[in-house]
Order: structure tokens, then sequence, then C-alpha cells
């Protein structure tokens, strides 16, 4: 979707907006919002951030998902200066150096991008609030990021949520490993220690998330583990890919991501795909760096990782790809 067409659809008189899911989990599906719940949303952050009127909105991001829809609504909302450029691994590259952002908001594959190439490293130094969402912030990332200049946050949220409904500052030294939940959102767990979010402006009931979630002693923050459907049950162990790759990603040049396989002694087996060149010995490494029981059953190279249309891991097909290469 280009931007003229997203501003068709926004002003066309209808009060509903369709957005599309990632598909990060399983197939992306198709929803319908409410323009008004959109507001509201941008209205949050833009309060939150302290944006005016004017300041300068970069878009970099696709119009086809709710993260590049809400930055043209919170432009539009807010009354900010949008500059949109075409949404790619490196959405500074074309900029002119003495271009002021104010705001944007990236995903982590993009701001790699940005810091590995001088002049972009310095055009993403000049910008003032970057929130960064779409997936999860590796260490090597947030290291590179804790001296930046700016404001940068790391975002939680998703479509149903419409874009992010609580950040944490990841440089400076407000710098936090809890997210908290931006004005009038609150958050719970279910017994099962699923995140539940009550966000009335944003979405009309109760959203129970598969996010397993931990909260700090006075339950005012909360910090993600990984997703419950992302458990593998290995022979009794309960093993968090998300965790599983977090320790492994220091010691693993290589794109990888752990997933599963039934398995007719464990119940289930955790696979561990890579592609590329893999660090000799890489089942002694696993064994060593991850918890007891947790290194995979099985380690397979793959010509390329199975990605959604906006750079999370797609799990399901992740999940059909080590089935087809044990059977």
């Amino acid at each position: 979707m280009t931007y003229d067409e997203f501003l068709s659809e926004w002003n066309n008189g209808d009060t509903t907006v369709a957005v599309h899911t990632s598909g990060s989990t399983g197939a992306p599906k198709a929803l319908r919002v409410e323009k008004t719940r959109m507001e509201a949303s941008a209205r949050m952050t833009l309060r939150f951030l302290g944006l005016h009127e004017g300041d300068t909105a970069l878009l970099c991001l696709p119009l086809d998902f709710i993260a590049g829809k809400m930055m043209a609504v919170r432009a539009a909302v807010g009354k900010l200066r949008l500059i949109a450029v075409e949404p790619s691994g490196h959405p500074l590259a074309t900029l002119a150096d003495d271009l002021h952002i104010h705001f944007a908001a990236m995903v982590p594959l993009q701001v790699w991008n940005s810091l590995g190439t001088p002049e972009e490293k310095q055009r993403l130094e000049h910008i003032d609030h970057l929130i960064i969402g779409g997936g999860a912030i590796d260490t090597a990332l947030e290291e590179s990021l804790r001296t930046m200049p700016g404001n940068v946050w790391s975002t939680y949220g998703m479509t149903e949520t419409l874009s992010h409904i609580a950040m944490r500052r990841v440089n400076g030294p407000e710098a936090s490993p809890w997210y908290t939940p931006l004005p009038g959102v609150t958050v719970s767990s279910t017994p099962d220690s699923r995140l539940v979010i009550s966000a009335p402006h944003l979405c009309r009931k109760e959203l129970t998330t598969n996010d397993i979630v931990q909260f700090d002693p006075h339950r005012h923050r909360f910090h993600i583990l990984g997703r419950s459907d992302n458990i593998i049950c290995s022979g009794g162990i309960k093993i968090q890919a998300e965790e599983a790759e977090r320790l492994l990603r220091p010691h693993l040049s290589c794109p990888f991501l752990i997933t599963k396989v039934p398995d007719h002694l464990l119940g289930q087996a955790a696979v561990l795909l890579y592609e590329g060149t893999p660090p000799p010995a890489l089942n002694d490494l696993c064994r060593t760096i991850l918890p007891p029981h947790w290194a995979p059953r099985h380690i397979i190279s793959v010509n390329g990782l199975p990605l959604t249309a906006n750079g999370k891991p797609a799990r399901a097909e992740a999940e059909r790809m080590a089935r087809e290469a044990i059977r």
C-alpha cells in the first residue's frame, strides 16, 4: 500500500480501516479496526513522547501493517511533518544529513543496518525519539544503542492493540529491562502466566495474549519471557524457544532460530535451524550454553530462515520445514 492509498482509505468516510496481522505464529488474518481507536492510540504516543505540531516524523515501515499505518495516523493527528521513504533495510540511506527527525519507528534489522554504515549511523544519532518494535532487541543491538544521544525505546504491542501499549527505555540513565504500560493501559496475568491487556480506548474487550509475562515486585512493570505457543515440551522439560535463542545469540554469528518437531520418545524435540556457516562443534556449544536438557535434538542447515513480510520469524513455517527435513 502506498501513502496516497492509505490517505484515500483514511479519508473515505468509513469508520474502520483494514489491517493485517503479521503471521509470525500462523496464517496472517485481516481485521477491521475503528479509526477513532487508532486516533486514541496516536494521541497516547504523541503525549508520552512530547511531540508537537510541526515536528518531523519518518515513515519507513510498510503501510500494509499496523506499525506503518499508525505512524501515518500519528502524523495526521499530531499535525507532524511526515517524511515517507520506501520501506527497506536501510531507511536512512537517502536522507539529507541536515534533516532533523524528531520521531521515527523502525524494526531491529533497520536499526542494525543503520548502525553498520557511518553516514546512516550519524543520521540515526540525530533522531530525537526512536521507537523499535516488530521483534525482540537482542543483547548485542541493545549494547550498541546504550550510548545513543537521542531517546531510544523498545515497544510492546500487536495489531489487536493498535501498535504499542507499553514501552521501555533502551539507552541513557532511564534504561530498563521492564516495560511500563502507557497511560490508560492496565496489565494482569492468567493463572498460566499469560499477559492480559485492558485498554478500553484501544480495544473493546480485555485481550489475553499468548505471551508469558513476568512482573516486577510491585507489578507495575513487566517483562516478556516468550510465547506460550513457543514452549517446547520435551521429555517433561519445558523449553522456551525465544529464551534459548536469546542465550545462543551472542555465540552464533549465523542466522538461526529454534523450533520443534513431534518425537515419539520425548513428545516434542527442539530443533535448531540455521543458514550460512555455523561455528565448529555447534552441538557441544548448545550443550554448554543452554540449561540442562535444552540442547536441540536436531540441528539442520537451511537455505533461508522463514520470515514474515515484516521480518519476524515465521514460527509455523519453521515447524513445517523442520518436520520435512527430519521425515
